[in-house]
Order: structure tokens, then sequence, then C-alpha cells
């Protein structure tokens, strides 16, 4: 794993800033107004509360200790204590994690909160443990909708279209059924890449729009909806082992706290983001008839499932979820 300069600088002043035992330090992409910032410092103020200030989480935004995969790299070798990565990028860590990352496997937004507060989110969490970290808590990002310089409206429409997507074997297989050109390019770069021509679309949540102002450098949201990629709120075993058992349980109480607290929020903070675009960036949102894309994406199922027999019973679990409403 190579890390430029400035990288290794930032690193080693927050390990010697941060270096106690009862300081986790929390790694993630998002900058300070996301809602997913906000809610990990309630997170953060929560378990400094429940431990009478013997357990403190320092957060460090904007990808300060590294990109999404090098903060995995460091929790799996315990150089690092937390991080929040989302279910796109965490397949390459955990099969598990690829079940949820499905197109159009989630009905509504109220299925997905009920399978990731339930039986089956708890499962995936743990499933990574013998990998070296388990999940605390899933962040909703909501639902993941085209975005470029042109509606897309049918499948049709991506025709050879360069988008950007995450390094992530659902994403990249989704967009190539779709008929795209899909383009790993990572979230720091993504901004300049649009600007530039580099991609011509890209897919994610509508707060894309303004926090990352991507509204500035595209012209259309499309709200296809394809898939809904929660952040994932993550701790590494040695900081896990480290704990005591009644941090433990504290922690565990804030992250529960802060996901149901979280996906309250989300839906005020996407609806506003839509707004904005619209009125303050000039972005047009186009409505979507869904049914070709689902239709299109059908195939990733079979070949999901046939990968592994886990992740073959979670995909099973959770479409039967969207009948019986228990997340089990």
């Amino acid at each position: 794993m190579k890390f430029n300069a400035l990288f290794a600088t930032t690193a080693v002043a927050a390990l010697a800033t941060a270096a106690q035992a009862d300081t986790l330090r929390l790694n993630h992409n998002n900058p300070e107004d996301h809602p997913t910032h906000v809610s990990m410092q309630f997170m953060a103020d929560r378990v400094s509360e429940l431990t009478d200030g013997e357990v403190q989480i320092q957060i460090f935004p904007n990808g300060q200790l590294g990109t999404q995969r090098e903060s995995m790299e460091l929790l799996q070798n315990c150089s690092l204590e937390m991080a929040r990565s989302n279910a796109s990028e965490l397949e390459a860590f955990e099969e598990s994690y690829s079940a949820i990352n499905l197109p159009y496997i989630f009905d509504s937004e109220d299925h997905f909160e009920q399978v990731i507060s339930g039986e089956i989110g708890q499962d995936i969490l743990a499933a990574s443990e013998d990998n070296g970290f388990r999940g605390v808590a899933f962040l909703t990002e909501g639902a993941r909708s085209f975005y470029g310089q042109k509606p897309i409206l049918s499948p049709a429409d991506l025709d050879g279209v360069k988008v950007r997507v995450q390094p992530s074997p659902s994403a990249i297989r989704m967009v190539e059924l779709l008929g795209g050109n899909p383009t790993p390019i990572s979230w720091g770069e993504l901004y300049s890449a649009l600007q530039q021509g580099v991609v011509d679309a890209a897919e994610n949540n509508p707060t894309a729009l303004t926090s990352a102002r991507h509204g500035e450098v595209v012209s259309d949201f499309s709200l296809d909806e394809h898939t809904i990629i929660p952040s994932v709120v993550l701790i590494s075993n040695c900081a896990w082992d480290n704990m005591s058992e009644a941090e433990q349980e504290a922690l565990m109480t804030a992250a529960a706290e802060m996901q149901e607290r979280h996906g309250e929020d989300w839906a005020e903070a996407s609806d506003a983001a839509i707004e904005q675009a619209k009125s303050e960036l000039g972005v047009e949102v186009h409505e979507v008839d869904k049914a070709p894309f689902v239709e299109v994406v059908q195939p990733m199922y079979d070949e999901v499932a046939s990968q592994s027999d886990t992740v073959a019973d979670l995909i099973e679990r959770i479409q039967a979820a969207a009948g019986d409403g228990s997340g089990s």
C-alpha cells in the first residue's frame, strides 16, 4: 500500500496526538457538514457520556487518514481503531455486503430500514469478525441514482457512457449490464473528473450534488434509484478486544441510537439537497420508469448468488423480508 507524503504526515500527526488506548480514531471521507459526520459526532458524544469520558471517539473527516480502502487496510492491521466505509467498497473485505448492493433488491426505503435494523443487518455486521473488524451500525445514505450532462431515462441512455463507479464488483457489473462503461475513480477526484469530461456521469444520492458540489458540474439528476448503499461504521478487532464489556455495551448502545436517529434525519436532508440543487445550481431532476432498469440487471442475482451460499441465503432472506416486514 502506497501513501503519499501528505497522507503520511497527517497519519503520523494523528498517531502522535491520539494514541491513547481509550481514544478511538474514526476516519471517513465526507465533509463535516455531511449528515453522516453529524451522526457520527452524535455517537462520539454519547459514548463519552455513557462511559463518563473514559472512551473518546476522535473523528477525522475528509479522508484525513486515507481513502476508504486505506482505512480498511489500516483497520485490519490494527493501525486504526474505527472507520466509516460503505457497503459497496466493503465487498472486497467481506462478501456478505454484496447481497445488499444488488440493484433493486429493496423495494422501498422502508424495506431497507427493516432489513438493516433487524436480524439480517446484525448478521451482516458480525460477518467480518474473522477478517479483523466488525460493523457497529449502518447509516443510510438513501437511494443512488445517475447524474451527468443528460437525462438517463432508460438503459439505452447509458449506452457507451463513461460512468464513475466505486471499486465494487457489483457497481461495475450493474453499469456493464445497463450498457455503460464503468470507470472506477476515487471520491476525491470525482468533481474534477466530471468537470474535465474524464467521466460523463456518476451515481450517488442527492446530497452529492450539494455537499460534494457535483451540481456545479452536471446538469441532470435522474431518479432511477437503482441501489440503496448504506455507510457502515466499523471497529477493528484489536480496538474492540481492548475495551471492557461495559465499554463495548456503551459503544453499541450509542451506535444503535445513532443509526435510528440518522435514519429519521436522512429523508429531510435528501429532500433539501434536491431542492437546493434545483433552485441554486440549476440541476434538472427527472422521474424515471424503473421497470426497464430492473429487467436488465436481473442476471446479477443469479451471478452473485452462485458465488457463495452465504450470500445466496442473505438474498433470499432480504427478498422474503419485503413480504413479511420482519427484517429477519
